[in-house]
Parts: C-alpha cells; sequence; structure tokens
C-alpha cells in the first residue's frame, strides 16, 4: 500500500504566506502585465505639425525611392550596408514594398521644436487644422498605422500652451467621430514625476469631457533629462513613471541631442552610441523591464543628402543596427532619404536572424533536442523576434509558418504567453 505524502505546512501556514504575498501579487498583476502582443512600430517620423497633409506619408515614400533609385538602387544600398548579394535582393524587394505601401508606420506632427513659437493664434489654428487633417487621413486610409502629436512641454513657461494645442488635437479629434485606433500623444522634456502624473490627469479629463473610456488616452514620455534619469534624492525618477501613472504610458523614447546637450557633451560627439546615451537607455530599459511600455531610441541629424548620401545610410544603417541588437526596437527617423537606410537595416536584421531562430523555435515547440537547450523564457524571445519580423513586414507569415511549424496565433501565444489560453501557451 502507498502512503500519500504529507506535507509539514498546514492550511493556516499557506494562507499566512498568501497574505504576506498579497500585495506583491497585486503589484505584478497591475504594474508588471508584460507586452500586449500589438505590433510595435520601427520607427518615428516627425514632422512640423503645419506640413502635414493626407499625402504625406506617400510623398515621403516616393521620395525615399527618388533617392535609392539616383544612389544605384535598393540592392546597392543593402550591399553598402554590408549585405550579401542573395540578402540585398530578398530585403531590396521587400523595402521598395514598403516604401510603396506603407512607407512611414508612425507619425508625429510635432508641436514642439519642431514648430517653435508662432504665437497663440498660429498655433490653436493649426491645432485645429491637424486634428482635421488626420481625421481626414485616417477616414481615407492615407494615414500612417500610428499617428498623433507631440506639444509643448508641461514646464511653467510652455505648460499652458501645450495643454491647449492638446486640448484643441484631440478635442477636434473627438468631434470628428472614432479616434484613431493608432491615436499617439508625446510628452516632451519630461524631467519629473509629478509633470506625469499632471499629463495623466489632463488626458483623464479629456476622456471624461469627450466620454472617452478611462485609458483611451495613453501618451509617450520623451526622456530628454538627465534629471530623469537620476533624480536630486539619488534615485531614479524614470523607473518610477510606470508605477505612478500604471497602464498610461505606452513608450518612453530618447531624446538624443537634447538629453547629449543637457550633459554639455560637443555637438561634434553627440550620438546615439555615445556613452552618455548608452547609459541613459540602459537604465530606461530597466525601469519599463515587464511593465509593457515599449522603448524607442532616438535619432541621428546625420541626413544622407548632397554628396554624403552613402556616408550617411552607413551610418544610419549602423545605428538602426546597433539599437535592434540591443532590444530596442524603434527609432527615430527625421528626412524621407532615411528611410531606405531605416527598412533596409531592420529587414536585414530579421532575415539574418530568421534562421538560426527559427530552427530552435522548432525544436523547442517539437521537444526535439539540438545543439542549445531552451528555456521558456528564451523561447518567448524567440517567437517574440520572428513576430516582430513578420510585423514589420521583414518576413511573410507563410514563410515563417514553413521555417518554424508554427502558425501566427500560436506564434504570437509562445510570444506573448499571458494573453493566450493555458492550453494555446503550454508547450512544455
Amino acid at each position: 500500500m502507498t502512503l500519500s505524502p504529507s506535507g509539514s505546512f498546514s492550511g493556516a501556514d499557506l494562507s499566512r504566506i498568501d497574505a504576506l504575498l498579497a500585495a506583491t501579487d497585486l503589484l505584478l498583476e497591475r504594474n508588471y502585465p508584460g507586452d500586449d502582443g500589438s505590433r510595435q512600430p520601427v520607427h518615428t517620423v516627425y514632422v512640423p505639425a503645419d506640413r502635414f497633409t493626407p499625402t504625406t506619408a506617400a510623398d515621403w515614400g516616393a521620395q525615399a525611392l527618388a533617392v535609392a533609385e539616383a544612389h544605384g538602387g535598393l540592392e546597392q544600398l543593402g550591399a553598402l550596408l554590408g549585405q550579401d548579394p542573395a540578402l540585398a535582393a530578398a530585403v531590396a524587394s521587400r523595402v521598395a514594398a514598403k516604401l510603396g505601401s506603407e512607407p512611414i508606420e508612425d507619425l508625429r506632427l510635432d508641436f514642439e521644436d519642431g514648430y517653435g513659437d508662432r504665437g497663440d493664434d498660429a498655433e490653436d489654428a493649426d491645432a485645429v487644422a491637424a486634428a482635421d487633417a488626420v481625421a481626414a487621413a485616417v477616414a481615407d486610409g492615407s494615414a500612417p498605422p500610428f499617428i498623433g502629436i507631440r506639444f509643448k512641454c508641461f514646464e511653467a513657461n510652455t505648460r499652458t500652451r501645450g495643454l491647449r494645442t492638446l486640448d484643441l488635437f484631440v478635442s477636434g479629434l473627438a468631434a470628428a467621430g472614432e479616434l484613431p485606433d493608432g491615436l499617439v500623444l508625446t510628452l516632451p522634456k519630461v524631467t519629473t514625476v509629478a509633470q506625469v502624473q499632471a499629463m495623466d490627469y489632463a488626458v483623464s479629463r479629456l476622456e471624461d469631457i469627450h466620454f472617452l473610456p478611462a485609458g483611451r488616452l495613453r501618451f509617450e514620455v520623451q526622456v530628454e533629462t538627465p534629471q530623469l534619469i537620476l533624480g536630486p534624492d539619488g534615485t531614479s525618477p524614470v523607473a518610477q513613471l510606470p508605477h505612478a501613472v500604471p497602464g498610461r504610458i505606452s513608450a518612453l523614447h530618447y531624446g538624443t541631442y537634447d538629453y547629449s546637450a543637457s550633459l554639455q557633451i560637443p555637438a561634434e560627439y553627440q550620438s546615439m552610441e555615445h556613452p552618455v546615451a548608452d547609459y541613459a537607455k540602459e537604465v530606461m530599459q530597466l525601469a519599463v523591464a515587464g511593465t509593457g511600455i515599449r522603448l524607442s531610441d532616438g535619432s541621428t541629424n546625420v541626413i544622407p543628402v548632397g554628396d554624403g548620401v552613402q556616408d550617411a545610410w552607413r551610418l544610419h544603417g549602423r545605428l538602426v543596427r546597433r539599437s535592434l541588437e540591443r532590444g530596442y526596437y524603434q527609432g527615430w527617423d527625421l528626412h524621407p532619404a532615411q528611410l531606405p537606410s531605416r527598412f533596409a537595416a531592420t529587414y536585414a536584421f530579421y532575415r539574418q536572424g530568421l534562421p538560426a531562430a527559427a530552427a530552435r523555435l522548432r525544436n523547442y515547440v517539437e521537444r526535439t533536442e539540438g545543439g542549445v537547450m531552451d528555456e521558456p523564457a528564451t523561447a518567448r524571445a524567440l517567437a517574440a523576434f520572428v513576430l516582430r519580423g513578420i510585423q514589420c513586414g521583414a518576413a511573410g507569415a507563410e514563410e515563417v509558418r514553413a521555417l518554424t511549424g508554427v502558425g501566427l496565433p500560436q506564434l504570437t501565444a509562445l510570444a506573448h504567453p499571458r494573453l493566450a489560453p493555458p492550453a494555446a501557451s503550454r508547450t512544455h
């Protein structure tokens, strides 16, 4: 006769432990929900708010293709970025299709540095016009999947102006009908947690006023000041942001030049790869791990124009690749000529990594022993990598299915198991 093992913990012991960890359970559930599995754009494009029209995205795509053709074509660009002929050909065809169909994934109409101070009457008119133009572009299908505004910061001298522009833009969109699914609002030059809490209050009031669901208006925070990385009390305010306004922040964006200038880095050496930039971005990465808040790198102001096109493409392509390798899957583009190198470097990153990632993922799903024994956490990372490649257009779903034996629903469940029914995500 086999006796069932008896444990030493009583029911009271277990209840006591549950009580001790109740606050931890709530914190993990509320503040660390993980990524929501939705698409993240590979870049954000900034244009002065008054220059946006429903044809802006298509115009940028046409200009990007023209620049590429004028400098030997997209396959030549691939070779310039170090791609072998087969990879360059595979990437070039996809980049050409991308520039023709969706050249801008995320567009920000800028009322801040890219717009300046034009007086209240002019900015009021432009904010109203921006809402009308975005609504029209969304209605006719010409808007990028993600679109919104960056308004002026919440420092004392620009706070009222920034809030008014935010109000006019959101109110205009609300009056036009449903808000765009990909609406994005960007709060720049944040220095304190209190500024983000003020933004949370502002958007919650707009939700109340326009009868929007609570939490509908999320926003990005631009990390452009050293005070947000290291506060006066020695703590990191950026690490407090997700917990000060849980669920409200959608992304942190690193501001290359404002941040570098604040630390008195000479203009010649201000860069996305300067050590001060890497430090700030590593802190940001730690601050939002597990919270579901996305990250974006900044920009390079070396533009592919004139005699320096190829050198600028090499630099931009290398910086894009560098960001991707470090877990920053998004960055800023400032000019149409940066689009070819953005997509060429991004697509090459995913296509070069796809065969090995797919093989490891297939082994994991099929429980086949291989040269690498992957843990569930690594399998999630592999699936997320492959899924990002599909979402941005670097690879097709059927191509991935052939390599991994996994369809898109199961791939999504592997990458984001919290979102899947238990049976769909269980593989080990």
